[in-house]
Formats: structure tokens, sequence, C-alpha cells
């Protein structure tokens, strides 16, 4: 097609406007493809959830509750990612497709292939996705109402072609980490790391000890029942086993029937406050709780029986299934030795530190 407007008369300048149009267009559309596809759904719920209308602690050149409303604002778009995809490359396509049909009634052919395939690599592609795969977010938030537009223009053909997409390759599925990764990125945010990390020592030494809680056997836990200290239930609570109550420092005493790898209860140390040693009253006469039971191998001992513990107001964990004999108990000292990965010591403890 031969040139038809001669350089800066008003038709011309017209064109060259929508050339540059088309091209800013076409840049903004390809940079929002990269920048709004790449933001995972994961960090933007994880972003929508855990901010607040208070403001905290600058996060780089953002504030938290800046990057919070960028969020909230953009979440919405982004979450049906084929129909968004579809809108963005449509829109994309058609800018790209137009600019030569208006640089060809501008210059030579060989020159408007030329300037278009410039424009489009230059202004179209590499600047726009330069800057939008670095600050897609804030971008992608500031354009938010403009891509509702272009989603409802282009729905008639960007919803079937999504539809299809959804069919053939299934909902984009949020990618979770495992406990392992996870451990590893809680570490990455402590101070040790030297990334910049806000969590302590100690917050995550406590979080990785959380999430290794469900790969520990019961038997890697539990304090043998041959080193427990328990009482036979034909007991009398006189003033010697008062006495040995009271040297062990224990809350909560294990009770046992006729050997010590059967026991059947345990009794609550503050109830024996009402006891006379006088009376050598019989440890049958106090009330018995239950004690939660299990496997020495079961891993469920973190979870289901951790919240039985709960459940009973208890301290103590039996690992014993019914009709088999005791192995072991696991105490509240326990569970929470594992999450601190450290021994607990307290004053009833024969522990002496080297000064």
């Amino acid at each position: 097609m031969a040139v038809q407007y001669e350089c800066c008369d008003v038709e011309f300048s017209k064109r060259v406007l929508i050339i540059v149009l088309l091209v800013i267009f076409a840049g903004l559309m390809s940079g929002l493809t990269l920048g709004l596809m790449s933001l995972s759904l994961v960090d933007l719920e994880v972003l929508a959830k855990s901010g607040t209308p208070h403001d905290r602690n600058n996060a780089g050149e953002i504030s938290l509750l800046a990057l919070w409303k960028l969020t909230i604002t953009i979440l919405p778009v982004v979450r049906n990612q084929h129909l968004l995809l579809c809108t963005l490359l449509i829109c994309n396509a058609v800018a790209m497709e137009a600019l030569p049909v208006f640089l060809d009634s501008l210059v030579v052919w060989w020159g408007a292939i030329l300037i278009a395939v410039t424009l489009i690599l230059l202004f179209g592609e590499i600047i726009p996705q330069s800057i939008c795969s670095r600050h897609g977010l804030a971008i992608g938030a500031t354009v938010a109402p403009a891509v509702r537009v272009l989603v409802w223009i282009c729905f008639p053909v960007a919803y079937p072609i999504s539809k299809l997409l959804d069919f053939l390759l299934g909902h984009r599925h949020e990618a979770l980490f495992h406990r392992a990764e996870l451990k590893t990125l809680v570490n990455l945010h402590g101070h040790e790391a030297g990334k910049g990390g806000e969590l302590t020592h100690h917050e995550t030494t406590i979080i990785a000890g959380a999430l290794e809680l469900s790969e520990k056997i019961a038997s890697d836990v539990m304090t043998l029942i041959t080193e427990t200290f328990c009482v036979d239930i034909n007991s009398k609570l006189d003033r010697y086993l008062m006495n040995l109550i009271m040297e062990n420092g224990h809350s909560r005493v294990p009770v046992y029937y006729e050997q010590p790898t059967n026991i059947i209860g345990l009794i609550l140390v503050k109830n024996l406050l009402t006891i006379d040693p006088e009376d050598e009253a019989p440890v049958k006469s106090v009330t018995l709780r239950r004690i939660p039971r299990g496997g020495s191998q079961s891993r469920k001992w973190s979870k289901n029986m951790y919240y039985d513990i709960l459940d009973i107001d208890g301290n103590s964990l039996q690992k014993l299934p019914e009709k088999e004999e005791a192995v072991g108990i696991i105490t509240m000292e326990d569970v929470i030795e594992e999450l601190l990965q450290e021994e607990i010591f307290d004053e009833t403890d024969h522990h002496f530190e080297d000064f």
C-alpha cells in the first residue's frame, strides 16, 4: 500500500497519535500479562488476610497498609486467571495487528514492517515486561478498574476460550508448600539466615518443631514406663508415699494395678492436699482420671492424642492400646520440649549448670 499522508498534516498527526496509543496499549497489555499472571494467588491471599487497617513497619518502599490495599484491589481481578489471560492476550493481539495498518499509510511497506517490529519489540514487550515484572502488584492494582472494563468488552470471545482452557488444563491450582519447604522458608526468614528476616532464633525453632511433630513417633518422645514414677492402686497414702510423691514433684501421678505396665489412670496431686497421711487412705479412694491410649509407633500422638489431653484437662498421655501393656508415658512437658526442641528444667529437676 502506497504512502497516503504527508508529514505533519492533520491526518498524519492523527495517525501518529493513534500509533503511539496502540504501542502504549499493547505494551500495557503485554506487561500486565507477565505481571498479573506471575502473581501467586497464595501470596495474594496471605497479603489480603494478614493485612490490617493499622499501619506497621515499612516493607521496602511500600508500607504494609498500602500493600494490603493493593492486594484487596487486585485479588478479584486475577482470581479467574484464564479469563484474565484471554482478555489481555486478545487486547494485545488487536493492538499489535492494528499497528502495521496505520503505519502502512505513512511509510513504505518495508519501513512499516521495520518500524512496527522495533516499536513492538522495544516498547511493546521488553520495557513493559521489565517494569511490570518488578512492580506488577502496584501497576495491576492501579489499572484494575480498566482491566475489569476490558474483561467485559472481550467477554463474548474470552469467556468461551477461558472455559475451554479450564476444561483442557484444569483450574490453576494454588502452589502450597510442603512441610519441608515451609520449614526451609521459615528458616530463611530468621535473623541467622542473613537475608533481613524478622524472626528470632527461638521463633524459627518453635515453628520448625511444630512442623516436625507429625514426623515423630511416640516412642521417640515418651518416657519409658520403667523410668516413670507411678503408684499401686492398692497402696496407702501414708506419710512415706506422700513424701515420695512430693519429692518427685509431678502434678499428676500414674496409677497401676498389680504391675507398672498395667496403667489404669492417674491422680491429681492437688487432690491429695485434703488427705491426712495419718489416716493412711487407700489410693483407690482418690478420684482417678482417664489417660488417653495409643500405639508406641503412632505418629498421631501430637494431634489426636494431644487434643485428648486438653479435652480431659490432663498432662499425661499413656501410649497404650487397649489390652496391651504400657511401654511409656508422654506428658505435656514432652510435647512442649518437642516444640521448643530443648529440655525444660524446673525446680524439681536435678540439673546443675557449670558456671
